[in-house]
């Protein structure tokens, strides 16, 4: 009789803890919490590692490093100090954008949350877009131009080698087949009609006849013969909402009201319209539902790829200044702004190492970019 009970308690004990499970589930559901919030649950509010923790996360906002895309960082976590990583930097219209975290096998937990700066005296930056829990990567494709603030910190007490990446795809397709974006040879803004009128677009040359293609998944809005434009052919996205305008076609394939997919042929390359003493071209413009002309160029541009470094697990995390005096940068070159300066023997912790530069914390938690050149390990 004893033993049916325990086994009634041990069943009901499992079908409540099941029930519990489900119902955190379902709530998470409807409120959507953080990730943050989410790992919050492991800790009492009161607890001072905890609470460390989070002072750290809040202080990172205030750091003013600044970081463009691509960007490679190595480094070690290390769990004494309460690392944070907080990079401030400019994302462009037109871009699909890859925050990444790769660690080593002890494979901590990671939070990455990207916040957009604001003109609030009050808060000065609002949260957009966090990566799920459990997750070393954050995509975003910004419909805006604007200053931006990521922050990556590891969980509590993580033991890890990491490298940080931030790298960035074009939105669309190039619009010229078996070419690049190095066949642009005339940019956004270039003076037109003896400076009467700038340049809404780009150019990109290539042989006459060459096939012209749909950069994205869209409707052909209308096509025809007609002002500067000559041949061309205009086609709707519901990406960003914008009007591809494809001009000087030597010929028309696309019709009016087709659908068509990334990679199908709209016309073909030729010189037609005011382009009639110039090269076969393309004139490539794209216009926002309400703002007029955009610079195509960041919607198509490719941008190198890095290569992370070995990290050295057993390099010092503490170096001295060897110099009379050291400058600090706000970013990983000789040319970026300088914040501040170190003098001998001066003490700094490495956060992380970016080519020949070192991302650093000083003994008065200020953050910034020092070249190797200028240190000794400790």
């Amino acid at each position: 009789m004893k033993n049916l009970f325990l086994r009634f308690v041990g069943c009901a004990f499992i079908l409540l803890m099941v029930s519990c499970d489900k119902l955190t589930k379902a709530t998470d559901f409807i409120t959507q919490p953080t990730a943050r919030e989410i790992y919050a649950r492991n800790f009492k509010t009161d607890s001072l590692p905890y609470t460390l923790w989070k002072t750290a996360f809040t202080n990172a906002l205030k750091d003013s490093l600044t970081i463009a895309s691509p960007y490679l960082e190595s480094g070690r976590f290390n769990p004494e100090r309460f690392p944070v990583y907080s990079y401030d930097l400019r994302l462009e219209r037109g871009r699909s954008y890859t925050f990444e975290l790769q660690t080593d096998t002890l494979n901590p937990l990671v939070f990455i949350d990207l916040y957009e700066k604001t003109s609030d005296s009050l808060a000065h930056f609002n949260l957009i877009e966090q990566a799920e829990y459990n997750s070393k990567k954050l995509r975003f494709s910004t419909k805006k131009e604007g200053d931006y603030k990521i922050v990556v910190q590891p969980q509590l007490g993580a033991q890890s080698t990491f490298t940080f990446s931030l790298s960035s795809t074009p939105a669309y397709s190039f619009p010229v087949a078996g070419i690049s974006e190095k066949a642009i040879q005339s940019y956004w803004g270039a003076s037109r009609d003896g400076g009467r009128r700038s340049h809404e677009g780009v150019d990109i040359f290539a042989d006459r006849g060459t096939p012209v293609l749909a950069s994205v998944d869209g409707i052909v809005g209308r096509t025809g013969n007609r002002g500067l434009g000559g041949k061309q052919v205009w086609l709707r996205e519901g990406l960003f909402g914008n009007s591809l305008y494809y001009a000087h076609l030597d010929s028309i394939i696309a019709r009016d009201g087709q659908r068509v997919k990334i990679g199908d042929t709209l016309g073909l390359v030729g010189n037609t319209g005011n382009a009639r003493t110039t090269p076969p071209h393309l004139h490539f413009g794209i216009y926002g539902r309400g703002t007029g002309a955009i610079n195509p160029l960041s919607f198509l541009k490719q941008e190198s790829v890095l290569k992370a470094a070995d990290v050295d697990t057993d390099a010092p995390l503490d170096y001295l200044i060897k110099n009379n005096v050291a400058n600090l940068r706000n970013s990983a070159s000789a040319k970026a702004k300088k914040i501040g300066v170190l003098n001998r023997n001066d003490t700094i912790q490495v956060l992380g190492v970016v080519n020949d530069w070192l991302h650093i914390s000083t003994q008065g938690a200020k953050r910034a970019y020092i070249h190797q050149s200028l240190v000794r390990p400790l």
